[in-house]
């Protein structure tokens, strides 16, 4: 008895100690020298910092990214005029050529004397990078024709975040150079901005002497020197971005005969950017293209029909809160520690378990068979 104090257990090793409120501690607690490390138990704990970590790192990069939220309304606002921005190459001498809108308000805008033209060489622009005809790509592949150029984030399907459109879209923009002509110019490029009615309209490229006719013009082009295969570098409504990537830019039709006839169908669609106190408006707009022989009496060239649709699309990046943010990474965190507690328990159960059959099959116990014993 004299020896039980000295070899008694350690009260301390169990129970809780303290205050009344220790009592509801919902975390118990084992001294060191009553943990065991084992092998599995780090297996589980790299498992599960790798998880968390991966976890951690996809929640930060949505929250940073953001979401969009898409939302249309009928237009409220009330504007009467409208930009447009061309830049397109015709396999025809400028001299032949004639550009002029007709609206539906009755307004014939002799484009040609507003726009910018430069002799220029075909074989310039019909291999240029990106170059590919409606609805598919420089590869054949099938292009949804939407979207931005040389953003941070891309989706796909033409979809881009709208912090790198606002951003893109606060350059100032510029017209790209001609290249310098080395050779014969076979071709002329017309570029730049018009300002027009904001209503439907139709936007006209056709020959010297044919469509719509200048005062005073007494001659037309001979109908062999017809060709109005083209390439369109840019064509949007709207202020001019560079960055936005619309349906017919980049896109090559190339003419079968002389008297061949392009007809593009454009249905507009106002849009807004907005990313914070930021917000850019452009014109979104969908094509149909219609391309045939006419015959010789009817006006052959590249004809562009635009109508604006009376609704608005509204595009707006949300970002949640930091509070918010750092709620779902505990939230996070403490499910990949659950779950690898849990993942734990079971394995190491099921380990135990095993083990006991190994131990208890085969083999003679304490209490054996005695030989001979039924004799």
């Amino acid at each position: 008895m004299d020896g039980y104090n000295e070899k008694r257990l350690d009260d301390d090793a169990f129970g809780a100690k303290g205050s009344i409120v220790s009592a509801f501690d919902a975390f118990p607690k084992s001294k060191p020298q009553y943990v065991t490390r084992t092998s599995d138990g780090g297996k589980w704990t790299v498992a599960m910092m790798v998880f968390s970590i991966l976890f951690v790192w996809a929640e930060a990069s949505r929250w940073w990214n953001g979401y969009e939220s898409h939302n249309f309304a009928v237009e409220k606002g009330i504007s009467h005029q409208m930009q447009v921005n061309l830049d397109i190459v015709v396999k025809m001498q400028c001299a032949d050529l004639h550009v002029n809108v007709q609206d539906a308000a009755g307004d014939l805008i002799l484009a040609a004397n507003k726009l910018q033209k430069d002799r220029t060489r075909w074989a310039e622009w019909v291999d240029g990078e990106g170059v590919h005809k409606l609805g598919r790509d420089a590869h054949g592949r099938v292009n949804t024709g939407a979207g931005w150029k040389n953003l941070v984030h891309d989706d796909g399907f033409g979809e881009e975040h709208v912090h790198d459109i606002v951003r893109l879209g606060k350059k100032k923009a510029k017209w790209a150079k001609t290249p310098r002509v080395k050779g014969r110019a076979d071709s002329c490029r017309l570029y730049g901005s018009l300002d027009l009615n904001k209503v439907q309209g139709d936007f006209h490229i056709t020959a010297r002497g044919h469509g719509y006719m200048d005062m005073g013009e007494q001659t037309h082009l001979d109908h062999n020197s017809f060709n109005f295969s083209h390439i369109i570098s840019e064509l949007s409504y709207g202020p001019f971005y560079p960055s936005l990537v619309n349906p017919l830019d980049r896109t090559v039709n190339t003419a079968e005969t002389n008297f061949h006839k392009f007809q593009y169908m454009l249905s507009l669609v106002p849009t807004e950017y907005t990313h914070g106190s930021h917000k850019i408006t452009t014109n979104q707009y969908a094509v149909t293209e219609q391309s045939k022989a006419v015959r010789d009496r009817s006006v052959p060239g590249i004809f562009f029909k635009y109508d604006i649709e009376p609704i608005t699309l509204a595009v707006r990046e949300h970002r949640d809160s930091f509070l918010r943010f750092l709620i779902r990474i505990i939230n996070v965190v403490s499910g990949v520690l659950v779950a690898g507690h849990w993942g734990f328990t079971l394995s190491d159960w099921v380990k135990d378990v095993i083990g006991r059959k190994r131990r208890s099959g085969g083999g003679t116990g304490f209490i054996g068979t005695k030989d001979g014993y039924d004799e």
